[in-house]
């Protein structure tokens, strides 16, 4: 990031429409300049959720499927490029761009054709055309609920779709009630441990949340530039947190019955460390205690644990962890 070329007052004022909720009311790009100064600081922090993501799905042995990719919704691009980054051009036909600002497709697909030479990268106006593989990235809580819908049955004309949302509350509530719309026509491949319901849909889990939190990478901490960006966006550069969904109409490997999900954070207390997990049996807190399980506390209290693994119980005490 060069502070130089960072329109500051730009980043204030689409922050601001970002908080205010009133985002999804209007095309809020308003020159090039908006577009590549959120590129390098917002678009940034996204590429490094949608890295999260991706490496989790390398863990998995997961490629996309044939065909073109759709960025719906792209912004900046971000979401394709680090797609693209990730599996490598070659892993689709073409990349398509969507999104209600044309001038940002234009930006979009010019960052595409820089860092992709030769890839086929187009900006469809009407009809778009069913995906391979569809990419989504920070929408739901601009979109109305008739939007909602209509990306929802784009979404299953898909073979494959990749959806990653901010971390918080509000926006991951809204991705479970989209799983839970397309999980009858896909299969569940991350972030959830199971393929039946979604455990938060049940009123015992309403205090919780489908939540992560991918690494900020070092250059993070390094420049004086991320750190005055920090002050205005009043963003935390330890916090990356994000919702996120992976379908596939494919067969894919299953995880191993018994499989949890670590979600959010875990509460460290002086004799255990609280973790919220997602089971095949819905959303429960486990105790992992600092003196049977000393390593895996510590892990916990770090919070460089593997967010999936298996778990014996006695009640809610873990007795034993295996990673996944």
């Amino acid at each position: 990031m060069d502070e130089h070329t960072i329109d500051w007052a730009a980043l204030q004022r689409l922050r601001d429409a970002f908080l205010e909720g009133a985002a999804g009311r209007a095309d809020y790009w308003q020159r090039p300049s908006d577009l590549a100064s959120y590129d390098e600081t917002f678009g940034r922090r996204i590429a490094w959720k949608w890295d999260y993501v991706l490496a989790e799905l390398a863990r998995r042995a997961w490629s996309p499927p044939p065909g073109p990719a759709l960025d719906w919704g792209c912004g900046s691009g971000t979401a394709g490029r680090a797609f693209l980054a990730h599996f490598g051009p070659k892993s689709v036909d073409s990349l398509a761009l969507w999104d209600r600002s044309s001038l940002a497709m234009q930006f979009a697909a010019q960052k595409a054709r820089q860092a992709f030479p030769g890839l086929a990268v187009e900006c469809p106006s009407a009809a778009l055309p069913d995906p391979g593989t569809l990419l989504v990235s920070h929408v739901l809580t601009e979109l109305s609920p008739r939007q909602t819908d209509d990306l929802l049955a784009l979404a299953a004309r898909a073979a494959a779709v990749l959806w990653v949302e901010p971390g918080t509350q509000i926006a991951s509530g809204r991705l479970v009630a989209a799983r839970e719309r397309l999980r009858g026509a896909f299969q569940l491949v991350a972030p959830c441990p199971h393929q039946g319901p979604c455990g938060m849909s049940a009123p015992e889990a309403a205090a919780y949340w489908c939540h992560h939190f991918a690494p900020s990478p070092p250059e993070a901490f390094m420049s004086r530039d991320w750190a005055r960006f920090a002050r205005i966006a009043g963003v935390d550069l330890r916090s990356l947190p994000l919702a996120f969904l992976v379908l596939d109409k494919r067969p894919v490997a299953l995880l191993p019955h018994g499989t949890i999900r670590i979600l959010g954070r875990p509460r460290i207390l002086k004799a255990y460390a609280l973790a919220t997990s997602c089971e095949p049996g819905g959303i429960h807190e486990r105790r992992v205690p600092k003196r049977t399980l000393p390593q895996e506390f510590r892990r916990l209290k770090r919070g460089d644990f593997a967010p999936l693994q298996a778990w014996h119980l006695d009640g809610d005490d873990v007795t034993g962890v295996q990673r996944v």
